[in-house]
């Protein structure tokens, strides 16, 4: 395809819409037997890293770009966000498949693999303080907006709906129909906070007794690359502070032991995010006598060199 997609008629658009949106979603969910095993309690994880672009960012960074090719906002304009790392790589891997430019804000202490990979996607990288985090990197897409409004259309994930309703309309009923309506309790980490907002409103509206229970770091100088210490950070305008039953703190160093152990045990090789979410399920399904727990692996180890180097 050598023009990009908005230069296209809008049922070629949704055609090649159509096309791109096959590799997204559809993740298997797969069971935790041997890290945790507890009669009566069951635990799964939905393996996010098997779409396009290799995480679980895959399924909003495709919503808001469909949505906005479709409204017109991305037309002659280079789409524009902040991102640790996973979004930007699925902004960037579904902007190469659409014809898409994209322009990233990037914390300078993301991972070497990932900015190679964004570089091999073709996407423009602005690198941003590593003491600011993705706030730091925010706070630069916001600028760059101000400045030239005709340029970028400014995705804004952190206050995107489309973000949260990705989830609502794919992550959720895929859990629904793979557990076949039994599951109890959904577990997920606190980032962009898109996964348990869509997630958790999509299979309480399925299961009113559901219960949801949040993950956040237990400091602000964690290691957990992509979520927020939410006292100490800028809430994203999508969080919904009502929705999760409970709040759970989560240690690094003991979510980083947890991806060596389901490697052995597994057979996953699992990055930080996915590793302390695990974490914080078998937290709540060791709590219990029945139920079935799910929770999300974001993304695999393949971007994590330090993980992969220990």
């Amino acid at each position: 395809m050598t023009a990009g997609i908005e230069t296209l008629g809008r049922n070629q658009k949704e055609h090649r819409l159509w096309q791109v949106g096959q590799f997204i979603g559809r993740t298997p969910l797969f069971e935790i037997n041997r890290v945790f095993l507890k009669p009566g309690v069951r635990l799964f994880a939905k393996l996010e890293w098997q779409q396009l672009g290799e995480s679980v960012k895959a399924r909003p960074a495709f919503n808001i770009i469909k949505n906005a090719l479709l409204s017109g906002q991305l037309q002659g304009r280079n789409l524009l966000d902040a991102t640790s790392g996973n979004t930007g790589i699925a902004y960037a891997a579904i902007g190469a498949a659409l014809g898409i430019p994209v322009t990233l804000c990037l914390p300078e202490n993301a991972s070497e693999e990932r900015k190679r990979i964004l570089r091999f996607f073709g996407a423009q990288i602005i690198y941003t303080s590593k003491f600011d985090g993705t706030d730091g990197a925010q706070e630069k897409a916001q600028e760059l907006f101000r400045e030239q409004p005709d340029r970028y259309f400014y995705a804004d994930q952190y206050s995107n709906d489309d973000n949260w309703k990705a989830h609502y309309e794919t992550t959720a009923p895929e859990i629904w129909q793979q557990t076949r309506g039994t599951v109890t309790h959904l577990v997920a980490g606190l980032g962009t906070t898109g996964t348990l907002t869509g997630t958790g409103r999509g299979l309480r509206n399925r299961n009113p007794d559901l219960e949801i229970i949040g993950l956040q770091p237990d400091n602000p100088m964690h290691g957990l690359e992509g979520w927020k210490h939410l006292e100490t950070a800028t809430v994203p305008k999508i969080y919904d502070n009502g929705l999760a039953d409970r709040i759970i703190e989560i240690d690094t160093i003991e979510a980083y032991e947890m991806i060596r152990l389901v490697a052995k045990k597994e057979g996953l090789l699992i990055s930080p995010s996915s590793a302390a979410n695990l974490v914080g399920a078998i937290k709540v399904a060791s709590q219990l006598d029945h139920g079935v727990v799910v929770t999300t692996f974001a993304d695999n180890a393949s971007k994590y060199g330090e993980v992969l180097r220990n």
